[in-house]
């Protein structure tokens, strides 16, 4: 759940399968917490946390999804967890109390999806989807990324450099995007199926990523294929992408 003050999106995330998809959008005017308006603005912001509510009961399954996420900028987040275990033991939603500790918060820079990626970085989010694949790619983007920053010669992307790099047997780690492995164009899709093949064949670790989730958005703005390298190549700068 990405929530905000002003509108809220329910983001379901299957990350069994690393989907991510909008299941519901709330979007509420809520007045200004200024003088006579006060009394509008505790209506709107109940109101607004009841169609919430609402939204998470009917589409989040506890036999199905891992766990809950409720996050949201400043203490909007907090305000929503305190009205829903209180309408919980009111009604008795025994879904909601049950579950209770597969219910977490997290901080979100705002409430749109692509906050999502700093949402799953944070570590209590982290420890409850650490087996799932979605977890993976995103740890395997994390350490891309790091790697591009601190050892710019050990981490390539862009299917030229990508393809340099595996001629060498220097790919530790690949990471494609479904976009490429199931390209709709035989020819490129027996090129990224062979080149997967065969970084494992030497040893690599492969990590294709869902064109659905977060991280599988950021991989396609890389062209949608990079690679964590075993040995520092410094000449692939000199390359024509």
């Amino acid at each position: 759940l990405v929530v905000s003050a002003f509108s809220f999106n329910l983001l379901a995330m299957t990350v069994l399968n690393s989907i991510t998809a909008t299941r519901s959008r709330v979007e509420t005017s809520i007045p200004r917490k200024h003088g006579p308006a006060i009394a509008g603005y505790e209506s709107a912001l109940k109101k607004f946390f009841e169609h919430v509510l609402q939204a998470l009961l009917k589409h989040i399954d506890f036999e199905v999804v891992q766990c809950v996420v409720i996050a949201s900028p400043g203490f909007t987040k907090d305000q929503f967890r305190d009205y829903m275990h209180l309408e919980a033991a009111r009604r008795d939603l025994r879904v909601i109390i049950e579950n209770k500790s597969r219910i977490i918060l997290a901080h979100a820079p705002s409430g749109y999806k692509h906050s999502l990626k700093e949402v799953l970085d944070t570590p209590g989010v982290m420890s409850l989807i650490k087996d799932t694949k979605a977890a993976q790619e995103v740890q395997a983007l994390k350490e891309f990324f790091t790697m591009l920053t601190n050892d710019s010669a050990r981490a390539c992307y862009g299917p030229k450099h990508v393809e340099v790099a595996h001629e060498r047997l220097a790919i530790q780690t690949l990471l494609m995007t479904d976009t490429l492995f199931r390209n709709t164009d035989i020819a490129s899709r027996r090129k990224y199926v062979n080149l997967v093949e065969s970084v494992k064949k030497y040893g690599g670790t492969v990590h294709i990523f869902s064109s659905m989730h977060v991280s599988g958005d950021q991989l396609a703005q890389l062209t949608g294929i990079a690679a964590i390298l075993r040995f520092p190549l410094p000449d692939l700068e000199d390359i024509e992408m």
